[in-house]
C-alpha cells in the first residue's frame, strides 16, 4: 500500500490558509476508526546525560564536569526507579541516553567499573533485567544503533523510538545540528529502515521549527511514509514542536507557529490516513493548545509518567492522568491507556516468546 498523496498535495495542506484548513480539518475525520485517544503509562529512565551530539535546541546533554550530571545510572538506582513506577502501575520502562555516550572516557570508566566494555552491553542487560525482574516494557531510544545492535535491542525491547527530526541535510549547517554528527539524516533513515528489516515495532517523528522549510517538512513525512510502506513498522509518528528553553544554543530561536503546527498534524493524518500508524502530538509541549490537535487528526498523547520528568524538555511538565481524561473527553474523545507496543505487532511474526509472555502477563 503506498499513500496517493503527493508532495504537491502535502505542501498544499501546509500552506493551507484558514477556510482550507477547516476542509482540511472535516477531511481527516474520515480516517478515524473510533473515538479512542491513548497514552502510554510510562517512567522516563535517562541512563547517561552523555551525548557526543551538541544539538543547538538541547537541555539534556551535560558533560562530566556538570555537578549534577547522571554520568552513568547503577542498574540498583535503575531497579529502585523501576520499582517505584510498578507502584503507580506503569507498563512502559522509556530508557533515553546519548547517542555513542561511551566515546566519553569518562562513560567508559564506568562501563568498565560495572563490568562492562560498551554501552550497548549495559542497555542490553538493563533491558534484559527489567524483563526478568519488573512488570514493565522496555522501550529504548538511544540514537543510531548498528544493524547488529539493534538485532541484539530486539530480544529485549517491546518497541523502539527513534526521531528522525528532519530529513534535509541542509539542516545539518544549521545551530541545530551543525555540531551533531548523529543527526545525519542519511543515519537517521539507515537506523530507522534497520528496524523495518530486523521487524521492531518503532516510533519516529519529525520537529519542527529548527530552520527547516515547508518543502523539507513534506519530504520528510514522505521519507517516513515510504519506509512504512517498505516494512510496515512504524507505529506512531510524532509530531513535535521546537520550544526555546533558557540557556540553550538556540534560546532566542522562534517557535513554529501554533497554525503550522495545526497544518503539519493535518499534513501527517492525512498522509497516514489510509494506515494503522497513530499521530502523537507531546501534550506537555502544547499545554494550552493540546486539544486542537485531536480535532486535526492525533490520536495519540505518546508517554506520560506519572513517576518522572520529561528529561528531554525538563521546563515542561507533564499533564496528570485526570487532567489529560479532561482534556480529551471535553474534545468529544475517549482517553485509553496502551502499551508501549501497539496491538498490531504483539504476535510472533514481530516479538520473541519472553516479550509475548510478559505482555499477556500485563494483559
Amino acid at each position: 500500500m503506498t499513500s496517493n498523496l503527493t508532495k504537491e498535495d502535502i505542501l498544499h495542506v501546509l500552506n493551507a490558509t484558514d477556510s482550507e484548513i477547516i476542509e482540511y480539518m472535516s477531511e481527516t475525520v474520515k480516517y478515524r476508526e473510533n473515538n479512542l485517544i491513548t497514552y502510554s503509562k510510562n517512567i522516563f529512565i535517562p541512563l547517561t546525560e552523555i551525548c557526543r551530539n551538541d544539538c543547538g535546541y538541547c537541555n539534556f546533554k551535560k558533560t562530566p564536569d556538570d555537578p549534577d550530571v547522571i554520568l552513568l545510572k547503577t542498574k540498583e538506582e535503575i531497579l529502585a526507579d523501576l520499582k517505584e513506577a510498578e507502584k503507580y502501575g506503569c507498563k512502559e520502562a522509556l530508557f533515553t541516553f546519548g547517542e555513542d555516550a561511551d566515546e566519553e572516557e569518562a562513560v567508559r570508566l564506568k562501563l568498565k567499573e560495572y563490568g562492562y566494555e560498551k554501552m550497548i552491553d549495559y542497555v542490553v542487560d538493563i533491558c534484559q533485567m527489567t524483563l526478568n525482574e519488573t512488570s514493565l516494557l522496555p522501550h529504548t531510544n538511544g540514537g543510531n544503533y548498528s544493524y547488529e545492535d539493534l538485532e541484539r535491542l530486539k530480544e529485549v525491547n517491546a518497541s523502539m523510538g527513534l526521531m528522525l527530526e528532519n530529513s534535509s541535510q541542509r539542516l545539518m549547517e544549521l545551530p541545530a545540528h551543525n555540531k551533531s554528527p548523529g543527526k545525519n539524516p542519511k543515519i537517521r533513515l539507515q537506523t530507522i529502515e534497520n528496524a523495518g528489516k530486523l521487524k521492531i515495532p518503532y516510533t519516529t517523528g519529525i520537529l519542527i521549527g529548527i530552520g527547516e522549510t515547508k518543502e523539507e517538512i513534506a519530504e520528510s513525512l514522505l521519507a517516513i511514509r515510504a519506509l512504512y510502506d517498505k516494512y510496515s513498522h512504524i507505529q506512531e509518528v510524532i509530531i513535535q514542536n521546537f520550544t526555546p528553553i533558557p540557556g540553550i544554543e538556540m534560546e532566542d530561536w522562534p517557535e513554529p507557529s501554533f497554525l503550522d503546527m495545526i497544518r503539519t498534524v493535518i499534513a501527517g493524518t492525512l498522509l497516514f490516513g489510509d494506515t494503522d500508524v497513530s499521530i502523537q502530538v507531546p501534550p506537555n509541549l502544547n499545554n494550552d493548545t493540546a486539544q486542537i490537535f485531536l480535532l486535526c487528526g492525533a490520536d495519540d498523547w505518546g508517554g506520560v509518567s506519572p513517576v518522572s520528568p520529561d528529561y528531554v524538555n525538563i521546563t515542561s511538565p507533564w499533564p496528570g492522568i485526570d487532567e489529560l481524561q479532561k482534556l480529551t473527553e471535553d474534545a468529544g474523545f475517549e482517553l485509553t491507556e496502551r502499551l508501549c507496543v501497539y496491538e498490531k505487532y504483539i504476535n510472533t511474526e514481530w516479538l520473541n516468546d519472553l516479550l509475548l509472555e510478559r505482555i499477556a502477563n500485563l494483559s
